[in-house]
């Protein structure tokens, strides 16, 4: 399959306008409005979905899922997105791939799936309703979330925090930084590419921060942590798990750097050789429907739509400055730019 793309996708995300159509589904119980009810999985029906997601905030999704589709299970795999990928690539190359849906990752990694053939094409009628610059142009993949990535701060230890990605070299943070390792997380892999492509920072600012000897950890939850607790009172991680452990009580707090910051879209795409189509559709229509968003911005996760309000703590949109590069150059230059990342941190 050739895929000429346009990358319409990410490069006009602050600008972007919403759809402004009636929405096609009737308000719930709780006065939110659920997916319409198509029918077409009136059959027990069994779906695998490989997921990124934290365990405890699927099972969530699932279980609201299911108040409106009993007939369908979902069964989890739950792994990091390198993880993910490795399997994908493992079943790729046996010619089955395990699951009938991926959620995870960046709208890249999406893309490669669907140069490979391995996505199905669905329009959902959900979709009009939802931030345009989500949807791939040829509805192979479909962004469920914002996910920004920020600076974290434990504010028992940090009284001056920084305000941009470039105060992070400041030698008065040596040894206090915590960062994901982008072998594991996709969110980290994405963002050594987009530092790399933005003008402001590159390679020099990226050296810079490896002279601060970052603790590299496997993923965005033990970066959190380690703010949190204090062992490494800095972190660079994903906004939402600061918003989840703020909440809590832990002496955290986000900083949004005055360059901006690089996000994803945790996709979800449906496998071209599911064997449950229809009950993969209705997955894909509850994620992005106004009560998928709802149940997405109580997990303080930013939501795609106009219609559900963000989370409580979250700066509004328009006030979050985003890294936009264009999707295929960071695709192209991803994989060397991690391979960079390794070279410098590890």
């Amino acid at each position: 399959m050739s895929r000429n793309r346009t990358t319409g996708v990410l490069a006009a995300f602050v600008l972007g306008a919403f759809a402004l159509t009636g929405c096609s589904s009737a308000p719930d119980a709780a006065g939110s409005q659920a997916p319409a009810e198509s029918g077409a999985a009136a059959e027990s029906s069994t779906i695998t979905l490989y997921t990124s997601e934290p365990q405890e905030k699927i099972d969530a999704v699932i279980a609201a899922f299911n108040v409106h589709h009993p007939e369908i299970t979902v069964d989890v795999f739950r792994a990091g997105t390198g993880d993910l990928t490795a399997r994908i690539a493992t079943e790729e190359k046996a010619g089955e791939i395990g699951a009938d849906l991926l959620l995870a990752a960046d709208a890249g990694t999406f893309e490669d799936y669907a140069e490979r053939d391995l996505l199905l094409e669905y329009a959902s009628p959900e979709a009009k309703e939802i931030r345009q610059d989500l949807i791939d142009a040829e509805h192979f993949y479909v962004g469920t979330r914002l996910i920004p990535t920020v600076i974290a701060v434990n504010t028992n230890v940090i009284t001056d925090a920084p305000k941009s990605w470039a105060d992070l070299t400041d030698a008065q943070y040596a040894g206090k930084i915590a960062m994901p390792n982008p072998d594991v997380s996709g969110a980290a892999a994405y963002n050594a590419a987009v530092w790399l492509d933005t003008p402001a920072l590159g390679l020099s600012w990226l050296e810079g921060l490896a002279k601060n000897t970052p603790l590299i950890a496997e993923s965005n939850g033990p970066v959190s942590q380690a703010v949190a607790d204090g062992s490494s009172p800095v972190g660079i991680v994903v906004d939402s798990l600061v918003r989840d452990l703020a909440a809590a009580g832990s002496p955290i707090a986000a900083v949004y750097p005055s360059e901006g910051v690089p996000f994803v879209s945790q996709p979800v795409g449906i496998f071209a050789d599911t064997e449950q189509p229809e009950a993969a559709k209705l997955f894909v229509d509850f994620l992005i429907s106004a009560e998928g968003q709802e149940i997405a911005a109580s997990q303080s996760y930013l939501p795609i739509r106009e219609d559900v309000a963000s989370p409580e703590g979250a700066p509004a949109i328009s006030d979050i400055e985003f890294l936009t590069p264009e999707l295929e150059q960071i695709r192209a230059t991803q994989a060397d730019a991690v391979q960079t990342f390794n070279g410098l941190f590890q």
